[in-house]
């Protein structure tokens, strides 16, 4: 079993600043790190720390902003054979971070853009994969490859972040589809119904996860809707916290936990995520050890 990761990969520009910038307002900040990240890399990271065997398919440029976006994936042993060098340059983003863990980010995609699902060969879309998506990349790939994946049998992931539109059909292919609060709001205005996991399952005929922040997630299936609370945890940067979450999702599903173990452990590592500066993806003893000192009630 594998996951295949399919998505964006970034040079994030992390700023720690007093507040978050207004309208025409600078902040002044002490510093900046360097840190790689986009959703598609960082749940690649996710998922390749937690311990599953992973590869991603994405793009970056020519540029030494690469090498700064590829760090992480590069470091936990993702897959990289699917990555393109492109004539474009590498994405960058700035995230600005306040005392409280809420962050600001602005996204110049760049490579992104010209990351294609032909980079993924059919012979890497059967039943043994399991399929992670997101939506940082042009979304007419995204649906080309879910076409792709739902006729060789893969399962597949979407997270549906930023939220975009896809075909209804593309989004009825999927196993499961995660989004979180904002994001199921847009796709419940899109769709004509309620902004819930139980409504946009219906909507779709598709499992549906919702995650709620503080308030945990909730997961729609035929069995009806599995809730799991969130892990408190001191908070310092909630930048990379869904990637987590996602990403350890997909993790703990392709080595086949149950559903209700999956989603727990999808919800200690978002946690622990919330803990650290930037978009670090937790490692599995550091779940382990928050799951093992959290006893599920």
């Amino acid at each position: 079993m594998s996951v295949l990761v399919f998505g964006s990969v970034v040079a994030d520009l992390v700023f720690a600043l007093p507040a978050l910038p207004s309208p025409g307002h600078t902040v002044l900040g002490p510093g900046y790190r360097a840190m790689p990240g986009g959703k598609g890399a960082n749940q690649a990271c996710a998922v390749a720390r937690d311990g599953a065997a992973t590869a991603f398919a994405g793009a970056v440029g020519a540029d030494p902003l690469a090498a700064v976006a590829l760090a992480g994936l590069r470091a936990a042993g993702v897959d990289l054979s699917r990555l393109a060098t492109v004539a474009a340059p590498t994405a960058c983003a700035a995230v600005c971070v306040d005392p409280a863990g809420r962050n600001q980010i602005a996204v110049g995609s760049g490579a992104n853009l010209l990351a294609r699902a032909a980079q993924v060969a059919d012979a890497a879309l059967g039943p043994a994969t399991l399929l992670l998506l997101q939506m940082e990349v042009d979304p007419g790939e995204t649906a080309a490859l879910i076409r792709r994946a739902r006729h060789r049998g893969a399962r597949i992931i979407l997270n549906l972040a930023p939220a975009a539109a896809l075909p209804r059909e593309v989004l009825a292919a999927l196993d499961l589809l995660v989004a979180n609060e904002h994001e199921a709001a847009w796709l419940a205005g899109q769709l004509g119904c309620a902004a819930e996991a139980v409504a946009l399952r219906g909507a779709l005929g598709i499992d549906v996860a919702v995650t709620l922040g503080e308030a945990g997630a909730g997961l729609a299936t035929a069995a009806g809707l599995l809730r799991v609370p969130a892990f408190p945890v001191p908070v310092a940067d909630t930048t990379g916290a869904g990637d987590a979450w996602c990403g350890v999702l997909a993790a703990a599903l392709d080595r086949g936990l149950p559903l209700p173990a999956a989603l727990r452990r999808a919800s200690a590592a978002g946690a622990l995520a919330c803990t650290r500066p930037g978009a670090a993806m937790p490692a599995a003893a550091e779940t382990d050890g928050l799951l093992d000192a959290s006893p599920a009630g």
